[in-house]
């Protein structure tokens, strides 16, 4: 199955300890609230990326679609820290750990929700909350919303392969059981 990867989220560490206060005073797109957050935000127009900053060095990075995405954003906001922090040194190549894949797919069918609700395990479909079911997958460890016209979107994955493997179950677990409704019919 196709499927389109539209977020990643890693978490790095610069291994020094930051200022944010300092940071929100001299870098203009930092948001720092900390009566709000424990952490600072920094947008970063390219690539598209929001990096959380805590004091500790911590970094978490969303909005990427690709792993030199996140390498790239970190490396940004490296610098720009250092620009207003001279003794936190930039790290060439500061590893991350990917903690999250949020992918798009298709599964080329109409749905019936109430029907897979009502008929598979761990799916939650309420219409008047929200337009798709809610189906929660033990293993691999994922969430995938399922929508009337076949589109979903899962999140959760730490891995790409989990991703895959997830996708792979639900393909099978909704079109069997479509296949399965029509012979009854």
């Amino acid at each position: 199955m196709k499927y389109t990867i539209v977020n990643m989220v890693a978490a790095a560490s610069l291994d020094q300890n930051l200022d944010l206060y300092s940071l929100a005073v001299g870098i203009p797109n930092i948001e720092y609230e900390p009566e709000q957050f424990p952490g600072a935000i920094l947008k970063i127009k390219e690539p598209k990326v929001s990096m959380l900053l805590f004091k500790n060095g911590k970094v978490i990075c969303s909005g990427a679609n690709s792993e030199e995405q996140i390498a790239q954003g970190i490396r940004k906001a490296n610098k720009m820290i250092h620009e207003v922090q001279k003794e936190v040194k930039i790290k060439r190549n500061v590893p991350f750990e990917i903690v999250n894949f949020v992918a798009t797919a298709s599964l080329n069918v109409n749905l019936d929700l109430f029907d897979v609700a009502m008929n598979l395990d761990n799916v939650e479909y309420e219409p008047e909350q929200f337009p798709g079911a809610i189906l929660r997958m033990d293993e691999p460890k994922l969430t995938f919303l399922l929508f009337k016209n076949g589109k979903m979107i899962c999140a959760g994955a730490k891995k790409e392969a989990h991703l895959k493997q997830g996708l792979k179950l639900v393909e099978e677990m909704v079109v069997k059981r479509k296949k399965k409704k029509k012979s009854l019919e």
